[in-house]
């Protein structure tokens, strides 16, 4: 049982608010990313896209690519027609060595959306939950043929945001499809990360440790803020800045023999929570968790 910690850059340069860290040099976030101590970064927009620009790009700050979010749209196209649509970037994945390809539903998605508030999260029918699931199910057995694991991303604001949601998901999808925990989501959503874990490990793709700000996303909930909004306000955080035992987090990885990677997300305003910071407070936290539950950790480390 071996991790690896990864970060994602939407701390730093936030792509859903370009007026969040927009003025950030794609320079400052690899030199944090590297000094902090991980090992990986997550795709963000302003990286190139050009897949040897880009190798040596992150190879000169000693990183390693960690997959990246793919925007699908399922609901709208059928399978080929979305196999079709993310040659690109699984292109770009193949060529940086990585294997998680994070996929999200986002055709009727509000989270990017600053007008709709977050109570108006979409949701399915069963016979759209028939549809959708086999249609997710084809695409996944497609990457898998190409060496890559679907790594769903539930999210706030999507179609798989709460419990039945997610139910519905594991019912109506093959095992191929993997799924990216993501603590904050989770949590927020009103599912339990801890029992996701331990009664899908075969589903476990890939981990994003995200703590949130309990206050906040209330607040969210009784005003009617969207989303965006709730970024804005603060209502998520790094792990050990707010209300999730990360040390349950690691054992729970632990005791169904995770290895992979493992990365601190956290959207906030970075001129309010500066990234570097923040982010050595998620890595110690989770570095000191994951020592606890003796799971390995390869690489800097904190």
């Amino acid at each position: 049982m071996s991790i690896r910690f990864g970060v994602s850059p939407i701390a730093w340069i936030n792509d859903d608010m370009p007026e969040l860290g927009g003025d950030t040099p794609l320079s400052t976030v690899l030199s944090d990313t590297r000094d902090i101590g991980f090992t990986g970064i997550e795709l963000g927009g302003r990286f190139p896209r050009d897949p040897a620009v880009l190798r040596d790009l992150l190879g000169s700050y000693d990183l390693d690519l960690v997959g990246g979010w793919y925007s699908g749209n399922l609901l709208v196209q059928d399978a080929q027609a979305e196999i079709a649509a993310l040659q690109p970037h699984l292109a770009l994945l193949k060529a940086l060595g990585t294997d998680v390809f994070v996929f999200a539903e986002t055709s009727n998605a509000i989270h990017c959306r600053k007008e709709i508030p977050l109570n108006d999260t979409p949701s399915l029918n069963e016979a759209e939950w028939v549809q959708f699931g086999a249609r997710l199910t084809e695409v996944s057995d497609y990457l898998k043929g190409q060496g890559m694991r679907m790594a769903y991303h539930h999210h706030l604001g999507t179609v798989v945001e709460r419990p039945a949601d997610l139910d519905a998901f594991l019912r109506h999808t093959g095992p191929s499809v993997g799924l990216t925990v993501d603590t904050g989501h989770a949590v927020l959503g009103g599912v339990d990360p801890l029992a996701l874990l331990r009664d899908h490990p075969e589903r476990v793709a890939h981990v994003h440790c995200k703590d949130y700000r309990r206050d906040v996303f209330a607040r969210v909930r009784e005003t009617g803020m969207s989303f965006l909004d709730g970024v804005l306000a603060g209502m998520f955080t790094v792990p050990g800045d707010g209300g999730i035992d990360f040390g349950a987090v690691m054992r729970t990885l632990a005791d169904i023999g995770y290895s992979g990677w493992v990365i601190v997300e956290a959207e906030q305003d970075p001129a309010i929570a500066p990234p570097a910071d923040y982010g050595r407070i998620g890595i110690r936290t989770l570095t000191d968790a994951a020592t606890a539950a003796g799971l390995t950790i390869v690489g800097r480390g904190a």
